[in-house]
């Protein structure tokens, strides 16, 4: 792909616009507002969200996973405790999160760091997933080397063989995190890449709010 590959794809952003003063005193607020106008203007998952952390050597990483659970606690997400992106949680709890939803010209990002939920909310988490879903998370040892699709897929039938009947417990190795955010900026395209950013701050007294130039 060159330049002018590149080049066509230039737009601009037209939609609306968004001040600091219509903003809500409290980010959790008006990340809702922005979440449902999302989920009105039928954008395929809009709870997808790029989570990047850095690992123990200081690399970054980045990769999409689900937002489940929102409140004024945090954003919730769950996966496999032994997973790759667990490592580098471990390693550094501090991780970025970042929503894009192309179609209304938006994104928010979020800073913040991570802890566990507790087993009780990724029990009762675990119980509404499909049971397929349940099966899998125990099929899978999350981010190691497998054989083949195959050899997954086996292990899948088995697990499916073994649990007919009963009820499919959470696993040890399995569960949520919640992100504690102590940034959330709000970015609206705007007209000749003046985009707005509206960004809220935690401090000991509460939020703060501020425009930063685009």
């Amino acid at each position: 792909m060159n330049r002018d590959d590149i080049a066509g794809m230039r737009r601009s952003y037209t939609l609306a616009g968004f001040s600091e003063r219509d903003a809500h005193a409290s980010p959790f607020v008006q990340f809702r507002l922005w979440f449902e106008e999302a989920k009105s203007a039928n954008i395929l998952e809009p709870n997808a969200m790029t989570l990047a952390t850095t690992n123990a050597n200081g690399t970054p990483e980045a990769r999409i996973v689900l937002l489940k659970e929102m409140d004024e606690r945090g954003f919730v997400f769950y996966t496999n405790y032994e997973s790759t992106k667990a490592q580098s949680i471990a390693a550094n709890p501090r991780v970025s999160l970042l929503f894009f939803w192309g179609e209304l010209e938006r994104q928010v990002r979020i800073t913040g760091k991570v802890e566990k939920v507790s087993r009780e909310e990724s029990d009762a988490y675990f119980q509404m997933r499909p049971r397929e879903s349940r099966i899998g998370a125990w099929a899978s040892k999350q981010s190691s080397v497998v054989e083949s699709r195959e050899t997954l897929e086996e292990r899948f039938a088995q697990l499916t063989e073994e649990f007919e009947g009963k009820d499919i417990p959470l696993p040890p190795f399995w569960g949520g995190y919640r992100v504690i955010p102590e940034t959330l900026e709000f970015w609206q395209g705007r007209i000749g890449r003046l985009h707005d950013r509206v960004r809220y701050q935690r401090s000991d007294t509460g939020w703060s709010i501020a425009r930063l130039s685009p």
